[in-house]
């Protein structure tokens, strides 16, 4: 609540009151009319704040929509490794959104076609990132399957395939407090694989986390029967959101158990442009 105003308005009224009160006294105006100009009089002042004061005083005051779409992103760590790194993707990004927006596009739809962008980059920064920072972007991963799973199964189906079905709004579902530990461990996982401990991808990496993919898959099929075919084509599991909600979990929990290089090797391979 924005107290400066309500005490301006307070103060209005007192002396819409009182003006009022000194045209009745002199006869201008009749008891009825005096109460009809002071609501007239308020509800004119309450338009002119809203309208005119309120809006100068917002800090998004005279910026075009591109802008408070900036400013917005530029909120979020993540977002300004991303320009950082990424300048003309974030160009792009901008103009993308600002003419959905024009266009009518919903906040939805916008989402929808930015995050693809943003997920491509970080998946390939995750395969330069050091072991450490990719074990806890899938700790944090998983958190937030978790906390949309509690939501429902098709909030969790469309946050892990948005291709299917369309995603969500993950700021409107996970608490804040797992949101703001995402963001943090992206923005260290794309600074990392920039920094001078950066991994390299070696061919024996990539053979020995097939090797755990074999070992690892056989317990999921066992567990999940014709229904692991979603892990292979989510949209297959249009109808059972539940079963691919749960397998995606259940897979990266397993993963998580390897020692850490190893498990590191296996999300790097999973998550790679080559397996997608």
């Amino acid at each position: 609540m924005n107290w400066a105003h309500v005490l301006l308005a307070g103060y209005i009224g007192a002396v819409i009151a009182i003006v009022v009160g000194v045209f009745r006294k002199k006869g201008w105006v009749g008891k009825v009319s005096g109460a009809v100009i002071f609501v007239v009089a308020i509800i004119g002042w309450n338009l002119f704040d809203v309208h005119y004061l309120i809006p100068r005083e917002s800090p998004d005051y005279g910026l075009t929509e591109t802008q408070k779409f900036e400013k917005a992103m530029l909120s979020m760590p993540v977002y300004q490794v991303l320009k950082e790194q990424e300048p003309a993707l974030w160009t792009k990004i901008l103009s993308q959104s600002a003419q959905m927006k024009e266009a009518g596009k919903s906040e939805q739809q916008i989402i929808d076609t930015i995050q693809p962008q943003i997920l491509q980059i970080q998946m390939a920064r995750l395969q330069q990132a050091p072991d450490a920072n990719v074990i806890e972007y899938m700790k944090i991963n998983l958190e937030q399957i978790a906390a949309v799973a509690k939501v429902g199964d098709d909030e969790c189906f469309r946050f892990l395939f948005p291709a299917v079905k369309g995603g969500i709004n993950p700021v409107r579902i996970i608490p804040q407090t797992i949101m703001s530990r995402r963001m943090e461990s992206d923005m260290s996982m794309m600074r990392a694989a920039y920094g001078p401990e950066k991994h390299t991808v070696t061919a024996e990496e990539k053979q020995l986390a097939l090797q755990d993919l074999q070992t690892i898959t056989p317990e999921l099929v066992q567990r999940y029967g014709p229904d692991i075919q979603i892990m292979a084509d989510p949209s297959k599991g249009v109808g059972n959101e539940k079963a691919g909600c749960a397998m995606v979990q259940d897979l990266w929990t397993q993963v998580l158990k390897l020692p850490t290089a190893r498990a590191a090797g296996v999300i790097r391979l999973a998550l790679s442009a080559e397996m997608q």
